[in-house]
C-alpha cells in the first residue's frame, strides 16, 4: 500500500535497520570503527548495472576510511562516534553532535547513503518491481549499491527496468548556482511561461539524450502547445477512434519511451483528414500519457465561450484567413454564412469572439 502523504526516509528507520540486520544474518556485512559495511566481494554480481570490473579498483569511490576490506564496500549504518562509545563532552565538540541519530543493534548512529532507497522501495513496491528511474550519475555507485544490498537480502532481482536520464544543459552550459542558470517552474511562471510548455519541450528530446534548454526553445514549445489546443477547439464532438494512430503512438512509447516519435504521431493524426470527432477521442486517449490536460482545457474554453461546433469553428478560421489575405468580400460572405447558422462574430483587439445567437 502506497503512503497517503509524501513520506520521508526518517519515517522508515526501523525498516532500514531490519534490512541491514537481514544482510548481517546472511553474512554480507562486517563492522569497523565507523560503521557497518556491505562486503561487495561476497556479492557475485556486484557492478552488473554499470558493467564494472571488480578487479579495477582505480574507479572505486575514494573515502578517507582505509579500514574497509575493499574500496567499493559501502556503509549500511554509520556510527555517531567510534564504535563502542557515545558522545563524550570532554573530548567531543558539542557543535558536532548529530541531531539525527537512532539506536540500533550496532550502536547509536544513522543509515548509510543507499539503504533507505531499498528499504522504502521494497516496503511499498515489493522485493521486485518494474521501473526504477534516476540520472546517469547514479549508475556507477548509488544504483549499483542499491542492487547489491537488495538482491543480497532477498535473493531476487530488484528491478526489471532501469530508466536513466541524461543531463540537461542551459544555453549550452552546465547548470550551476555560480552561473545563475538554475530555474524553478515557479521562476518560469513568474516570467509568464505556461508550465505545460516545459513538459512539451522535454518530450522533444529522448530521455537518454543530453538536452539543451533555451528560452527560445521554450517559447517555440509554448506556441506548439497553443497550436495543438487551437486545432482541438475546431474538432467536432468526440465520436469513434483512430486505432491506427493509437497503435503507432503505443509503439513509440514501447520504443524505450520515444516521446519525440510519439509527438510526431500526434501531429500527423491532428493534421490528417480523418473525422475530427475520432481524432478528438484518440487524442484524449494519448493525452493520458502526454499529460497536457487537453480535454479539461478545451471543455473549460467551451464553457466560457459557449459550445461552438467544430464546423462553425472551421468557418471562423477560414474567414480569418481570408481577412489576412485582404479578401474581404469572401470573408463577409463567410460571416453571413456563420450568422445564418445561428452564431455571431465579434472582432476585438484581443481576437475573434464567437457566440450563439440568443
Amino acid at each position: 500500500t502506497m503512503p497517503e502523504r509524501l513520506t520521508k526516509a526518517t519515517d522508515h528507520i526501523q525498516e532500514q535497520i531490519a534490512l541491514v540486520k537481514q544482510l548481517e544474518e546472511k553474512g554480507f556485512t562486517y563492522v569497523i570503527s565507523d560503521g557497518v559495511y556491505f562486503d561487495t566481494a561476497k556479492f557475485e554480481d556486484y557492478g552488473k548495472l554499470s558493467t564494472l570490473d571488480k578487479k579495477d579498483e582505480g574507479v572505486a569511490r575514494i573515502e578517507e576510511n582505509s579500514a574497509k576490506r575493499n574500496p567499493r564496500d559501502f556503509a549500511l549504518w554509520k556510527f555517531s562516534y567510534p564504535h563502542g562509545r557515545t558522545f563524550d563532552p570532554a573530548q567531543d565538540d558539542k557543535t558536532q553532535k548529530r541531531q539525527m541519530e537512532w539506536k540500533s543493534p550496532w550502536g547509536k548512529g544513522f543509515p548509510g547513503w543507499h539503504i533507505e532507497c531499498s528499504a522504502m522501495s521494497m516496503k511499498y513496491l515489493g522485493e521486485t518491481f518494474d521501473v526504477h528511474t534516476g540520472g546517469i550519475d547514479h549508475i556507477p555507485v548509488h544504483h549499483t549499491n542499491e542492487i547489491a544490498q537488495s538482491e543480497a537480502a532477498t535473493g531476487k532481482q530488484f528491478v526489471d527496468y532501469w530508466v536513466h536520464t541524461a543531463f540537461m544543459l542551459v544555453a549550452g552550459q552546465k547548470m550551476s548556482k555560480s552561473l545563475g542558470n538554475i530555474y524553478k517552474i515557479y521562476d518560469l511562471e513568474k516570467q509568464g511561461y505556461e508550465p505545460l510548455a516545459l513538459r512539451y519541450l522535454y518530450m522533444q528530446t529522448h530521455y537518454r539524450q543530453e538536452m539543451n534548454f533555451t528560452f527560445s526553445a521554450l517559447e517555440a514549445s509554448e506556441n506548439a502547445l497553443k497550436n495543438l489546443f487551437e486545432e482541438v477547439m475546431k474538432f467536432d464532438e468526440p465520436e469513434g477512434r483512430l486505432a491506427e494512430y493509437e497503435e503507432r503512438f503505443l509503439e513509440a512509447l514501447n520504443e524505450d519511451l520515444n516521446m519525440p516519435k510519439a509527438l510526431a504521431v500526434v501531429w500527423e493524426m491532428v493534421k490528417s483528414n480523418k473525422p475530427s470527432g475520432a481524432k478528438a477521442n484518440s487524442l484524449f486517449k494519448m493525452d493520458e500519457v502526454l499529460g497536457f490536460n487537453i480535454r479539461e482545457f478545451t471543455e473549460k474554453i467551451k464553457r466560457e465561450e459557449g459550445i461552438i461546433p467544430g464546423h462553425v469553428r472551421r468557418l471562423v478560421e477560414e474567414r480569418q484567413h481570408l481577412r489576412k489575405q485582404k479578401q474581404f468580400n469572401a470573408a463577409d460572405q463567410l460571416r453571413a454564412k456563420i450568422e445564418k447558422l445561428g452564431y455571431e462574430i465579434e472582432d476585438t483587439k484581443k481576437g475573434i469572439k464567437v457566440k450563439k445567437k440568443i
